[in-house]
């Protein structure tokens, strides 16, 4: 239901497991996983020393489809504890379905992102930043121009501890 680091700076949190994070028991280790790495590791960020990732819902949704409201609903207790357990500085939603249920609105991820929000839960407090999906960008690479800002205003704010 996850994998990095808890207690690191960044916990990065998706909707759900596709089809080989499924067979993996590990979120974002397909093609999406790999381009999120390639994130990262551009802004000096990987998941075995400073990273922490998780999915709202840690179950695959038959037909690999997009997790129900109702799902998300289900889940966004057990989420809210394991964020508070793993207390990142800093929470990155990717893509629309995570964004809108940890950050509690009905926006799309493109008018989201990009965009600093106050993150709290039961006296835990983080900021956090909605983002877009890395199997989004690999259907509209031009896209990625727009996650790169995202990436490197999360990089300024690990630098200047402004992530607190």
């Amino acid at each position: 239901f996850s994998d990095g680091v808890p207690g690191a700076p960044l916990m990065v949190i998706g909707e759900a497991p596709g089809a080989e994070e499924d067979r993996a028991g590990l979120p974002f280790v397909g093609r999406a996983g790999r381009l999120l790495d390639k994130m990262l590791a551009a802004i000096g960020l990987d998941r075995a020393t400073n990273v922490y990732i998780a999915n709202v819902v840690p179950w695959r949704p038959p037909g690999n489809r997009t997790p129900s409201p109702q799902e998300m609903a289900a889940c966004l207790p057990f989420l809210l504890r394991q964020i508070e357990l793993a207390a990142p500085k800093i929470i990155l939603c990717v893509g629309g379905p995570s964004s809108q249920t940890v950050l509690g609105v009905t926006e799309g991820v493109m008018r989201l992102r990009g965009r600093w929000r106050g993150f709290e839960s039961r006296g835990f407090h983080a900021r956090a930043m909605a983002t877009l999906h890395p199997a989004y960008l690999l259907r509209q690479p031009l896209q990625k121009r727009l996650a790169w800002r995202d990436f490197r205003a999360i990089r300024a704010a690990l630098d200047t501890g402004t992530a607190s």
